[in-house]
């Protein structure tokens, strides 16, 4: 994404948005919240 040239602001938005909600929050385990991703830890603690 870093090297990617956006025509506008809201086409990087779009892009980071959609990386955060369907690759970072989905997929990547984090160590802070014992090792689920996001929306596991997200769903357990509701």
């Amino acid at each position: 994404m870093y090297q990617f040239k956006y025509k506008n602001f809201e086409e990087a938005y779009q892009s980071i948005f959609w990386y955060i909600e369907a690759f970072y929050n989905s997929k990547r385990i984090h160590q802070s919240l014992g090792y689920p991703t996001p929306n596991q830890f997200e769903k357990v603690s509701a």
